[in-house]
């Protein structure tokens, strides 16, 4: 998470390794190699308008946990773009297992590029399992937002649709069957 390199990160925006219990695992030996622990913190999005991605992901049931606006050298350095600045918001799901980071570039501007597809190399998608994924599809709706083409049956298992959300972002969102 970018501002977690900041000496004095805002509230709201934990540093990396503080405040989340973590299950370190026993160290094991690969030949001469020990295995370091490693948590995915986050899932990092550059969108076009914060306010408007905020509003999608919290109406689909995530929290803001944090808001700030970085730049400085440390950003400068972490992120790798001379004189960067940049609106950011940390939101996470319900159960605290899963976070995303929202980037709006204020400097440089962010560069637009078409919108990904499913097949193509690089970050792909993000997914959410969904207790309703009807009730999700309309909360979606009226965001703009709809499926790439329609909801479909994995096997006995998901009922689960891909749609194109703010930014073009592509997110999955799958209902285990027979939990609506």
């Amino acid at each position: 998470m970018v501002p977690c390199c900041s000496p004095a990160a805002p509230s709201g925006i934990r540093p990396i390794g503080q405040a989340r219990q973590r299950v370190r695992p026993a160290v094991d030996r690969l030949g001469s190699m020990r295995r370091m622990a490693i948590t995915l913190e986050n899932v990092g999005i550059a969108v076009r308008d914060i306010e408007a991605t905020i509003a999608f992901f919290t109406d689909l049931g995530l929290q803001v946990v944090g808001r700030d606006t970085i730049s400085g050298d440390w950003a400068d350095t972490a992120v790798g773009l001379d004189g960067n600045r940049a609106r950011i918001a940390v939101l996470t799901t319900p159960d605290g297992h899963g976070q995303i980071e929202l980037f709006e570039y204020l400097h440089p501007h962010a560069i637009e590029t078409e919108p990904t597809r499913p097949n193509e190399i690089g970050m792909h998608r993000i997914a959410f399992s969904v207790d309703d994924i009807d009730a999700a599809l309309e909360i979606a709706a009226r965001h703009g937002c709809r499926p790439l083409r329609g909801v479909a049956t994995y096997g006995d298992v998901y009922k689960l649709t891909y749609l194109r959300g703010p930014s073009g972002i592509i997110v999955m969102l799958a209902q285990e069957l027979g939990t609506a």
